[in-house]
C-alpha cells in the first residue's frame, strides 16, 4: 500500500464554478488531477483528501463530485475543510459516500496496519488573537485529541498518519498546540492544505519534533498527487 495525498480539490458542486477566476493555472484542474491519479494510483493504495472537496452547499449537490472521486482507483479518506458546507451530519455523509471512501470526524480508522486520524483545525490564534478564532481553535484541538485517542486505541504502537485542513504549524514550522498533540501521540506524518496563491510560499513541509509535515494543496502540487515517503519510524 502506498499513501498519496492531495487537498483543496474545489470541485464545482453542481454549479460549474470556474476555478480559473483564481488564475489561469486552475484551467482544467480536475482533468489534470484525474489524469495523474489514473496513471499512478492502484486499487490497494490510499489517497488522503484533507478538505475543501466541493463548493456545494448541500449534500445532494456534492454527490456528483463525490462520485467523480469515487470512480478513481484507490481507497479515499476525506476530511472536512472550511468550504465544505455540504458536509453536515456525519452519518448522512458516510451513507452517501461511494464504496471505498471514508470520512474522518472525531475518530480514526486503520487500513493495512496504518491508522488515519485528524481534525480540520482553524486559524492559529497566535496569528489572529480575536476571541472567536481562539474559541474555534480550542474546539478543533479538542476534536483532534478525540481522534488521536481513538487512533491509539486502534493502534497502540503502530504508524499514525494525520490529516488537518488548516496549517498545523506556525510560520516557519514553529510549534503550536496542534503540533504538540501530534508529537505527544507519536504521529508519523501530517498532511494539510488550505493555503493558495501567494500564501503557498509560507507553507511548511519538513520534520518538526519527529513528525513529518506535508503541504498538499493541489495548486501547490501543480495538480499532481503527492506520495508520502516510506516510513522508517518516528525518528524520520
Amino acid at each position: 500500500m502506498r499513501i498519496f495525498a492531495i487537498g483543496d480539490l474545489h470541485l464545482p458542486g453542481g454549479d460549474d464554478k470556474p476555478m480559473n477566476v483564481f488564475g489561469p493555472h486552475w484551467d482544467g484542474h480536475w482533468e489534470k488531477i484525474r489524469a495523474d491519479w489514473l496513471s499512478r494510483v492502484a486499487e490497494d493504495d490510499v489517497v488522503l483528501i484533507p478538505g475543501d472537496i466541493s463548493w456545494a452547499m448541500q449534500l445532494r449537490d456534492a454527490l456528483p463530485d463525490l462520485r467523480s472521486i469515487g470512480e478513481l482507483p484507490g481507497r479515499k479518506i476525506l476530511l472536512r475543510g472550511n468550504h465544505d458546507y455540504w458536509w453536515g451530519a456525519i452519518t448522512r455523509v458516510r451513507d452517501a459516500l461511494p464504496e471505498g471512501m471514508y470520512a474522518l470526524q472525531n475518530d480514526a480508522l486503520t487500513l493495512d496496519s496504518v491508522t488515519f486520524c485528524g481534525s480540520r483545525g482553524w486559524t492559529n490564534p497566535q496569528q489572529n488573537a480575536e476571541g472567536e478564532d481562539a474559541r474555534l481553535y480550542a474546539r478543533e484541538v479538542a476534536r483532534l485529541r478525540l481522534s488521536l485517542d481513538q487512533a491509539r486505541r486502534l493502534s497502540p504502537e503502530g504508524r499514525l498518519v494525520a490529516l488537518t485542513h488548516f496549517p498545523p504549524l506556525g510560520e516557519g514550522g514553529t510549534p503550536t498546540p496542534v503540533s504538540e498533540l501530534m508529537r505527544e501521540y507519536g504521529v508519523g506524518d501530517v498532511v494539510y492544505g488550505h493555503l493558495h496563491g501567494a500564501s503557498i510560499r509560507g507553507a511548511f513541509s519538513g520534520t518538526v519534533e519527529g513528525v513529518r509535515y506535508h503541504f498538499v494543496s493541489c495548486d501547490g502540487l501543480d495538480f499532481q498527487l503527492y506520495q508520502l515517503p516510506d516510513w522508517v519510524g518516528n525518528e524520520a
